[in-house]
């Protein structure tokens, strides 16, 4: 919650959002959600690959606001794609923050279109694409 709030959205949005912003417990057990912590061990990230209708969907990640711009969102991003490869998927869809897509085309991710958000109703969000074959590097 931290995370979404950081980019300035105001109560209302974020009580709109709270429920798509849940990690589930059956990722969890599934081992398809990756924490960063710190130093000190304190958690400074979350991401999940979770399946969507044509293979992996990078969900839910999030970097604590004074870990915002060290790295952390990279090295998230990395095991992730790690993560996909690993399950099998050759691409990674990711319905992104307005926020963070800049972020994501650093990373490589290619933009496909705007799309429904998940959360609010009526809104639209970019919506990109990650090539996860074994050449693709993030």
């Amino acid at each position: 919650m931290r995370s979404k709030a950081h980019w300035g959205y105001d109560d209302a949005f974020m009580r709109k959002s709270a429920a798509a912003l849940l990690v589930s417990e059956a990722s969890i057990a599934a081992g398809r959600v990756l924490v960063a912590t710190d130093d000190a061990g304190r958690t400074i990230g979350t991401v999940s690959v979770a399946e969507d209708d044509e293979g992996a969907e990078l969900a839910l990640m999030f970097v604590d606001p004074p870990a915002i711009g060290g790295g952390t969102g990279r090295k998230l991003f990395e095991a992730a794609v790690s993560l996909a490869r690993r399950l099998g998927y050759r691409r990674m869809t990711i319905l992104a923050d307005p926020n963070a897509a800049p972020f994501y085309e650093r990373m490589g991710a290619r933009f496909l279109r705007n799309a429904p958000s998940d959360a609010i109703p009526g809104r639209t969000l970019p919506l990109y694409e990650y090539d996860l074959t074994p050449e693709t590097v993030p």
